[in-house]
């Protein structure tokens, strides 16, 4: 026979570990029906009648489609190709043979309606189902913290000034679209140009110069802005709602354009030493946090606690505000530890910036037995732990971490966070720890 008239409108899983994950990761979906139920709901909040208008994703597919969109680190349109393209994609994300996949533009607003504390109830579930199904005991925990980077540039003072300059400007031309005010002037090659002299002069004197004229940009920008939202604010017709939208916007970045415009000067013209926590890093991720690593390097971003159990599971994710010392988060990390295993765990190993004395007393207060810190910190081993050998077992099991960390950020998309927001942050950060953890569970299921 040359030719097959009639075609199958399904076909048989493919045979290739990434489908056999795949089938594995559906299959515990299936067992927990609950965490469907929880993006649903996300979907449906807000929304008058559920029941009339258009059949929309359900909680199941949402959910689904931001695993494979963590799992396989794409952007929205790969991932509305994938879709579309693939049939193991698509029957995992239970779209029919015959049945259009949603778009971009879809995707991405039904998986953003996905709230962070719905995320970590998700989280919760799945380390319990595996507590449960006997893959982790929570007997040995492993605890250690590490930075997510929001997705900026450099944050240089003549960097941020002329953002503020491009967004402004684009602001105003919104306004002059909407209302008609035009009493501006563009000055964003002006701003550049400033801008490139300060990064490229080698005099202090001349980069004084270049600043003092940005700064004279800036504050020109903030007096137009401030006179379009006058304009905005009293606009009429069709176009109110548009105006008085785009009023709030220019509101907000005024608030952080006119804190740009106080560092830069106390830093520059005034010699000051601003202090991280009163530094503004971007205007677009105004939530940045600035962390500084040992004095070695300096990210920009917000500091993650994980910790992580003897089966690779990645049991608790905590999103730090600051630059708290990891010494602070000890017994915070132990108390949300035993709330969510449901016991309290018979060994833990920290890394030594955890460790003080107040600290393992904490721990044994709790039960447990064996208290591991990397670095002794005055400790003695007799106080930490039954034993030298008990020691350095914790101790080369709380290096195991690094790997399960360098996992996330390599496979998962956790170095670097592309979602903008403090809420898509939080987001971010637990959809790839609730991805990692699903293919380490799919793994010790093929195993």
């Amino acid at each position: 026979m040359r030719r097959q008239d009639q075609l199958s409108l399904t076909r048989p899983p493919i045979e290739h570990s990434h489908a056999e994950e795949l089938e594995q990761i559906s299959g515990i979906l299936l067992r927990n029906p609950r965490m469907a139920e929880l993006v649903g709901q996300d979907l449906i909040r807000g929304v008058a009648n559920p029941h009339t208008g258009a059949r929309g994703l359900s909680g199941d597919q949402v959910l689904r489609c931001l695993l494979v969109k963590q799992i396989g680190g794409f952007s929205y349109e790969e991932l509305a190709f994938h879709l579309a393209d693939s049939v193991t994609y698509r029957g995992f994300c239970r779209f029919g043979a015959l049945e259009a996949t949603p778009s971009r533009s879809t995707l991405a607003e039904n998986i953003k309606k996905i709230r962070k504390e719905t995320l970590a109830e998700i989280h919760k579930l799945q380390i319990r189902g595996a507590v449960a199904a006997g893959i982790e005991t929570g007997d040995k925990v492993r605890f250690d913290g590490t930075v997510t980077e929001t997705n900026i540039h450099a944050p240089t003072d003549s960097a941020l000034l002329l953002d503020g300059v491009r967004v402004v400007t684009r602001h105003l031309k919104e306004a002059q679209r909407l209302c008609g005010f035009r009493a501006w002037s563009d000055h964003r090659k002006r701003a550049k140009r400033r801008m490139l002299a300060i990064h490229n002069t080698k005099r202090a004197d001349v980069r004084v110069d270049q600043y003092r004229d940005l700064l004279r940009v800036m504050g020109w920008c903030t007096r137009y802005a401030t006179k379009a939202m006058a304009h905005l604010r009293a606009a009429r017709g069709h176009s109110r709602g548009k105006a008085l939208a785009l009023a709030d916007r220019m509101d907000d970045l005024l608030i952080w354009s006119t804190a740009v415009l106080d560092q830069t000067e106390r830093r520059v013209l005034r010699g000051e030493q601003v202090p991280a926590e009163e530094k503004v890093v971007s205007l677009f991720e105004t939530h940045t946090d600035i962390i500084i690593k040992d004095r070695r390097e300096t990210l920009y971003g917000h500091k993650l606690y994980l910790g992580a159990g003897a089966s690779g599971l990645i049991t608790d994710c905590v999103i730090a505000r600051g630059n708290p010392a990891d010494s602070t988060m000890t017994l915070p990390m132990l108390e949300r530890q035993v709330e969510i295993l449901g016991r309290t765990p018979r060994q833990v190993a920290f890394d030594g910036a955890f460790a003080s004395r107040r600290n393992l007393a904490a721990a044994k207060q709790l039960g447990i037995t064996d208290v591991a810190f990397s670095k002794k910190r005055g400790l003695e081993i007799s106080e930490m732990t039954r034993s030298s050998w008990v020691y350095r077992r914790l101790r080369n099991f709380r290096a195991g971490i690094e790997g399960l960390i360098s996992f996330l950020k390599r496979a998962l998309g956790l170095d670097r966070c592309t979602w903008k927001g403090e809420e898509s942050f939080a987001c971010y950060a637990l959809a790839s720890v609730i991805a990692g953890n699903f293919l380490t569970l799919a793994r010790h299921l093929l195993a």
